[in-house]
């Protein structure tokens, strides 16, 4: 039940004391306010560095060859081996229960591209349709490669969406146009827009995707491949079979088990799990400060109400030689000690929920490094009221000892 008098003494106990009301206050505000702007940065960081992914699947790898190092089998170092179909057949065939999605690769020298009196110096790769499935790549017009590019050697391509601003004037219809690489003309079929973000966004959206056989054709390199990535079946991880794909390259093209740098390999499961143990640490250092920072506040809110029944003494003594129960005087205390730890958590909850809605706004989706801070605001609900009860808990015990004053002694009290 609503009792106006204990409210009436509430507030002018707190307009008697306002400083040290305050700075009460400001001890619960602060932790509150810590909390959430930790949080909050800390899920921003995360959004910035995990957008380096976008959608690229994080149970793959890549590989490739390099120079060898150690001599083998009577072969001098210094070789290079040649990736070719026939590798990507074996370890499809090995590892087809492993092994989702299989996507070998190959630059191309292109020089300038060019398109009516537009030209530009772009990155010009031969793919495969699988690469879809795997790398960060949303198409923002038309559509990707398909089987039948690659089985007719069609001269089609998808372009960046940097690619078609510097090639095609605005408003032009990209989408069927063509543009001439290596004095051949390829039809536009699609446009892709990066899913990633920072220099990896750059990179994809400045290059040229063409069939991976149109490639081999034009270079006239048959059956040859610079590199590939493949993603493993979601209950496979790429560590597990990692060593086995890059020994069975070893063994297909007569290089030392010893050599490291002879096939090169790329796990990006491996990062992926790195980064996310990071951020684990990050989350739990970011709780650390902030829940200390919280306990710090309730704990100021328990000695001020210690020093606020020390201070009102007399005055507890004599609300009880007037028939004042025990019950009421706890009450009293207690209803004093949520208020003003209610109170400051709200304004930190608001606060800080503003510093984030500022900051998001600021920054938006930012880059590889910081990118839209949030928090979730159910969690700061939370704090909120274990904030309270904390408060709660921590006012019981002054409105114990002020229950247990006995009113003689009390009005004896200097």
């Amino acid at each position: 039940m609503f009792d106006l008098d204990k409210w009436q003494e509430i507030f002018n106990t707190i307009s008697k004391h306002k400083l040290r009301t305050f700075l009460t206050a400001l001890g619960v505000f602060w932790g509150i306010f810590m909390l959430v702007f930790l949080m909050g940065s800390a899920q921003g960081l995360e959004n910035g560095v995990m957008g380096m992914f976008g959608g690229h699947a994080k149970n793959s790898m890549y590989a490739g060859s390099n120079r060898t190092t150690l001599p083998y089998k009577g072969l001098p170092p210094g070789r290079v081996a040649r990736l070719t179909m026939d590798d990507m057949k074996a370890i499809k065939t090995k590892f087809s229960d492993q092994i989702e999605h299989l996507a070998p690769r190959m630059w191309m020298s292109s020089g300038e591209i060019t398109r009516k009196n537009k030209k530009g110096s772009f990155d010009v790769r031969g793919d495969m349709p699988s690469l879809v499935y795997i790398d960060a790549i949303k198409i923002a017009e038309g559509r990707f490669l398909n089987d039948f590019d690659v089985k007719y050697r069609r001269k089609i391509a998808v372009i960046g969406k940097r690619v078609s601003k510097e090639l095609f004037d605005e408003g032009e219809e990209v989408i069927g146009g063509f543009i001439r690489i290596r004095g051949a003309d390829y039809r536009v079929v699609g446009i892709l827009q990066s899913d990633r973000k920072g220099e990896d966004a750059e990179e994809d959206e400045t290059t040229i995707f063409i069939p991976l056989t149109t490639v081999q054709q034009v270079t006239n390199q048959p059956n040859q491949i610079g590199w590939f990535v493949c993603s493993m079946y979601s209950n496979v991880t790429v560590s597990k079979i990692e060593d086995d794909i890059v020994n069975l390259l070893k063994s297909r093209h007569d290089i030392s088990p010893e050599d490291n740098r002879g096939i090169w390999s790329e796990n990006v499961e491996e990062q992926f799990r790195e980064i996310m143990a990071l951020f684990f640490g990050i989350k739990f250092i970011t709780w650390f400060v902030g829940i200390g920072s919280l306990f710090a506040g309730v704990i100021g809110v328990g000695n001020i109400m210690l020093i606020v029944v020390k201070e009102r003494t007399k005055e507890i003594g004599i609300r009880k030689a007037m028939g004042a129960t025990p019950g009421s005087i706890i009450s009293m205390i207690l209803m004093e000690s949520v208020f003003i730890t209610a109170i400051a958590g709200y304004l930190g909850l608001a606060f800080s929920t503003l510093i984030i809605i500022l900051m998001n706004l600021a920054v938006g989706e930012g880059d590889e490094f910081f990118a839209n801070p949030e928090v979730d605001l159910n969690v700061g609900l939370i704090a909120i009221v274990v904030l309270v009860i904390a408060g709660a808990i921590a006012g019981l015990i002054p409105a114990m000892q002020a229950a247990n004053i006995h009113p003689v002694e009390a009005l004896r009290d200097e």
